[in-house]
């Protein structure tokens, strides 16, 4: 395999709706943002770009198959080689993926990923109908179809097996709110307290509107390329590009009926043992047991053996906070049955943003310094390729230029995570970035 980095990446504003645009001239947005960020015309990148991938979820929001080649023309990039990838909530860690397996392979040399979502088009009702197709729909959804009841299932369990409390899941709200209100990209910018997410409207027990993600508008944009088209990128532009390079990915999946996961032992982290588990029912719903799946992946072909002291910062899917408390423990952030700690400590926390709580410890490994999906919003197709965005800009030590606020920008930054979840975990993905 060859060595694979992404040179540039540009997002939209997530945003409620934008209805000033159509879905291709979002998408433009992403792009053009990151090729001008690369110092290279469009016209002169269109002939470096070998092809590329789109990202988008669902064809019914917009009610139109093909969306994907109706963004390839509008972009320019026809008649290069592309395809649509699809894949839940998980569709932009899917898409980065597909666009590293494009230069790994030899493929192509350089490769424009991008993906888009425009939920604005639909009702939140049927947004949710939408959504909620991505169970089974013979089992799962004739007996609700509401994903904000599925998680709340899950975390339900979690608690009974855990002891994991509903103010440890607050203050995951509180923290991604928090950051995000320096990121100009986020959807929802506040300043919150315990107290807020906990009144907020209850949603799904314990799950309240400020425990879960929003549907949103927007498209995100990534540029990779192999060593041979840094170097012709770099030609074109005339300068040394800040390069970040993808040091290992994984992937996981697990039944789509939650029913019909296993009991089985849990599948160990290097720090881990048996005697750790030896009573946990693993994964039944408490846990994501493709998500450990992906980390084991990742961490094998980074060389990754204490995730927590290795990493500087983890953009995670949290389209709950429930789910970010579940992905701790999948990740190895911690053993599981500790994410509810975790999540209070401030480990997990930026350093020098204040959030108006009262924090044990320092930070040691950030999650969600953009904000996340609940804050950022969650256009599902854009979303994870957000957060390879993000990572990207955390490693080049770029966030204030970006974001004109240096506030979220982790100090000397080597290394991070990003990680993609579909459905109730049934496709996951880990990428791990380094700078």
């Amino acid at each position: 395999m060859r060595p694979v980095y992404v040179v540039s990446g540009g997002v939209s504003k997530f945003t409620k709706a934008r209805h000033d645009k159509t879905f291709q001239a979002v998408v433009k947005e992403a792009f053009e943002y990151a090729v001008a960020d690369l110092n290279i015309d469009t016209t002169k990148f269109l002939e470096l770009v070998d092809g590329s991938v789109a990202s988008y979820f669902s064809d019914h929001f917009q009610r139109q198959l093909m969306s994907g080649i109706m963004a390839q023309d509008y972009l320019g990039l026809c008649p290069k080689p592309s395809h649509r990838v699809e894949g839940g909530g998980a569709t932009g860690g899917l898409a980065f993926q597909e666009g590293w397996k494009s230069i790994a392979s030899g493929h192509m040399d350089v490769c424009a990923v991008y993906g888009f979502e425009t939920m604005s088009h639909v009702e939140t009702w049927k947004g949710n109908e939408f959504i909620a197709l991505a169970s089974d729909v013979s089992f799962d959804f004739p007996v609700g179809g509401f994903y904000s009841g599925y998680y709340a299932m899950m975390v339900v369990r979690h608690m009974q097996e855990f002891g994991t409390t509903v103010e440890q899941m607050a203050h995951v709200s509180v923290k991604n709110h928090r950051n995000a209100y320096h990121n100009p990209y986020a959807q929802k910018r506040q300043k919150l307290t315990i107290e807020d997410v906990r009144n907020s409207t209850m949603v799904a027990w314990p799950l309240t509107r400020l425990d879960i993600c929003v549907m949103s508008d927007g498209a995100a944009a990534v540029i990779l390329a192999s060593e041979e088209g840094v170097k012709r990128l770099e030609k074109a532009a005339g300068r040394t590009l800040p390069k970040i390079k993808v040091t290992g990915i994984g992937r996981g999946t697990d039944a789509m009926r939650m029913s019909d996961r296993p009991h089985k032992k849990v599948p160990l982290l290097s720090f881990e043992k048996e005697s750790d588990y030896k009573n946990l029912k693993y994964p039944g719903i408490h846990s994501f047991r493709a998500g450990r799946s992906a980390a084991i992946q990742a961490y094998k072909h980074a060389g990754i053996k204490n995730p927590i002291a290795e990493l500087d910062f983890v953009e995670l899917h949290d389209a709950y906070t429930s789910s970010e408390i579940q992905t701790y423990e999948d990740l190895g952030l911690c053993r599981y049955g500790q994410g509810g700690e975790l999540a209070v400590s401030g480990k997990t926390f930026m350093p020098g943003v204040d959030y108006g709580l009262k924090l044990k410890e320092k930070p040691i490994c950030p999650v969600n310094p953009s904000g996340g999906l609940i804050a950022c919003g969650h256009p599902v197709g854009a979303t994870g390729l957000m957060q390879a965005v993000f990572a990207l800009w955390q490693l080049q030590n770029t966030i204030g230029k970006h974001f004109k606020d240096p506030a979220l920008q982790i100090k000397n930054a080597k290394k991070g995570l990003i990680h993609s979840h579909a459905g109730t975990g049934t496709y996951v993905t880990v990428s791990i970035l380094e700078a």
